[in-house]
């Protein structure tokens, strides 16, 4: 049953004491820009996800929104202690109170969320929601933004469908454009825009077909990620299908061209090795974290550190032997989960804890979010969604 209750979105960081919990230390040997129309009414029957642009409003400070009753989240992102995003099916909903409640702020209109729908959560207020518009894949999608916690929503058509997209600020963003992918190559264009997702300028593209293609990031390799530093810096990662090579690229002229990074100092013993690019993430304007999934016979992560805004990478002196979800709460803390241990770590990698949780989740995890090295929630069994304070070693149910 929906209840209306009083929805005030609180920015507040909370900061609670946890016990110490016992660990134990691992030890491994190894180390041209052009406004889009809004689609008309007709064509938003033939795209289900279109909806008319709404008029902006001034943030409110107290607003109603519905009540959602044990919602299945199937993604999750917390800002701090109190104020978190999730993701079900067919909702889009908040928490201000750590996840024990959550509240419906689904774009008006909108019947159907699905896991693969991109999503970026900035901050408690600012957050945007990609749809892609299949009639007309791959140059074609819709954007919906909202700066009030999901109060109101704005959508905007974008001359993109699908991809990896990221905002630097309430303002400033990249798109990674998936153009299609085949026979372990793929083509993509990268966009930039300036005003929130209202428009979108194409600044690259390595589509033979489109005008202005450039090969600097070439055909080959799947590109997974875009993660950017500013507006002129940013990296794209992926993976490509020659043993031991890592597929990393940058650029430092807002995406004209782009620089392959050659300088990541791997272990001799993974030459014959195939490497992902799983995440890079930077935490102010020069330290950042790289992680790399080996595999092999079995799996591991590498994970490097940059403290020059990526022009140098150092390894972390212990790695994780094990592949699984992992989160960069700050330039210090990592938490890595998989098979029922979290790896944790609050120096930098210097030394990893080994976190044996009471609680046995397997291999149904499917999504992490931590705001720091004591304060997380997991979501298991695709629906269950545990929240701790201790860093991972007890967990509470908050939806069953």
């Amino acid at each position: 049953m929906k209840k209306i209750l009083s929805f005030l979105l609180l920015s507040i960081l909370l900061i609670s004491c946890t016990p110490t919990t016992t660990t134990e230390s691992i030890q491994t040997e190894e180390n041209a820009q052009v406004p889009l129309a809004t689609p008309t009414a007709q064509e938003a029957v033939a795209s289900p996800q279109a909806l008319t642009t709404s008029e902006s409003t001034p943030l409110p400070e107290v607003s109603s929104a519905p009540l959602i009753d044990s919602p299945s989240i199937i993604n999750i992102e917390m800002i701090d202690e109190r104020n978190g995003w999730g993701v079900t099916e067919k909702q889009i909903v908040r928490t201000d109170d750590g996840g024990v409640t959550w509240y419906n702020v689904t774009p008006p209109d909108l019947t159907r969320i699905e896991d693969s729908v991109l999503q970026f959560f900035l901050d408690e207020n600012n957050a945007w929601i990609q749809f892609a518009d299949n009639n007309n894949y791959p140059f074609v999608g819709f954007l919906y933004r909202t700066r009030d916690g999901g109060l109101t929503w704005e959508d905007f058509e974008t001359p993109f469908s699908d991809g990896d997209i990221k905002f630097t600020d309430e303002n400033n963003g990249w798109m990674l454009a998936d153009l299609g992918a085949g026979a372990g190559s793929m083509a993509v264009s990268v966009f930039q825009t300036n005003n929130g997702g209202e428009t979108w300028n194409r600044v690259y593209t390595n589509d033979p077909n489109l005008e202005d293609s450039n090969n600097t990031l070439p055909l080959g390799g799947i590109k997974v990620l875009l993660t950017p530093l500013d507006m002129q810096t940013a990296w794209i990662g992926g993976v490509v299908y020659t043993n031991g090579t890592v597929y990393l690229f940058r650029t430092d002229d807002s995406g004209k061209t782009w620089t392959n990074i050659e300088n990541i100092e791997l272990p001799q013993n993974i030459q014959e090795s195939q490497i992902t690019v799983e995440k890079i993430h930077f935490v102010s304007a020069t330290q950042g974290i790289l992680v790399l999934r080996v595999t092999s016979n079995n799996q591991r992560t590498l994970i490097f550190s940059t403290n020059d805004g990526g022009v140098t990478w150092q390894a972390f002196s212990q790695n994780i032997p094990e592949a699984g979800l992992l989160e960069i709460p700050s330039a210090n803390e990592i938490v890595f989960y998989s098979s029922d241990q979290f790896y944790v770590t609050e120096d930098a990698g210097v030394t990893f804890n080994i976190i044996n949780s009471e609680t046995s989740f397997g291999n149904t995890v499917s999504d992490i979010s931590f705001v720091n090295s004591k304060n997380g929630w997991l979501i298991a069994n695709q629906k269950t969604l545990y929240r701790t304070e201790d860093g991972g070693q007890t967990w509470n149910v908050l939806i069953p």
